[in-house]
């Protein structure tokens, strides 16, 4: 757990009306980044009382002109809300912004951390904010700023139940539907991750898909289309396997894991043939000949698991 610098000096938010008592809709957005800046401006036109700082102040200005109050420092901001909305670049700014901040007001209050990081950030984070008296909330936001505030906007929350259910109305404003996946604050970071990963490996295979396409003489985005096209399909064939992981069960179902093996092995070989980059295919194909090794080939494809596990 790091050791927060206790914050010494607190000027008063500029232009702050007097504060209403704890039942009354207040709340204070810490970072005013696109993410921010949004947040702050949905919680105002649900008709919060919404607090703002900024490192940079010029960030606050459009939103002053909109009814949000400035606060001069961060502990300003964190005195003016019941709900402390914090969202920046990573956990050392959070960090940094913070140890500002633990002479604040902080006794009966909820911290929303949407700040991107670790599980194990956000349980280092979750202790400091109990020290001081208040509730910790962790969450995952995945989608864009522009998508924000609908009622199919994901948005992950993990942490204490009661901060769960004295956060969830700031909650509803951001996203129709938050989902609580439950006690540990590391949780929320832990699908981040894991769903950025299939993400990231869905898109690494796009561009190689791409690469393909290039040095066949067809469109790239023709192929976008096509590809898109069966994802929704694709979709319901990672939830069988996922099910089946979830349950061990790895006998030949749908996807025999040596119908794997030899597809990646003819992306590598054309990769090579063609001369196009083979860093992913490598990879992918030395993942399902590791299988093979490991005398998977007849199971299904979901044993790729048990490579991962070691």
């Amino acid at each position: 757990m790091p050791t927060f610098a206790p914050a010494r000096n607190f000027v008063p938010a500029k232009n702050k009306r007097k504060m209403k008592n704890n039942n009354e809709k207040t709340a204070a957005v810490l970072g005013l980044g696109m993410m921010g800046a949004t947040l702050a401006k949905l919680l105002l036109a649900a008709g919060y009382e919404v607090t703002v700082w900024n490192r940079n102040k010029d960030k606050s200005l459009p939103l002053a002109e909109a009814g949000a109050i400035v606060a001069e420092t961060p502990g300003a901001a964190v005195n003016a809300g019941q709900v402390i909305v914090m969202c920046v670049h990573d956990y050392a700014a959070a960090e940094s912004i913070l140890s500002q901040t633990a002479q604040s007001g902080w006794k009966g209050k909820v911290l929303v951390q949407l700040t991107s990081g670790s599980p194990a950030e956000a349980e280092r984070m979750e202790q400091w904010t109990e020290s001081l008296g208040a509730r910790y909330l962790d969450g995952a936001i995945q989608a864009a700023p522009q998508q924000m505030g609908r009622e199919d906007t994901p948005l992950f929350i993990s942490g204490n139940a009661a901060a769960w259910n004295q956060a969830l109305p700031v909650l509803k404003v951001f996203a129709g539907s938050p989902e609580w996946l439950g006690i540990p604050a590391g949780l929320a970071s832990s699908v981040d991750l894991a769903t950025l990963s299939g993400i990231y490996g869905t898109m690494m295979g796009f561009f190689h898909g791409a690469r393909i396409m290039e040095h066949a003489g067809f469109p790239v985005d023709k192929y976008a289309a096509l590809l898109s096209g069966i994802l929704s399909t694709f979709g319901d064939f990672i939830q069988l396997e996922g099910q089946l992981v979830h349950q061990n069960r790895f006998e030949k179902s749908e996807s025999p894991m040596s119908i794997s093996v030899d597809a990646t092995a003819r992306i590598l070989r054309q990769a090579q043939e063609s001369g196009i980059h083979d860093k992913f295919p490598l990879y992918a194909a030395g993942m399902f000949r590791e299988a093979a090794e490991k005398g998977l080939a007849n199971e299904e494809l979901a044993a790729m698991i048990k490579v991962l596990r070691g």
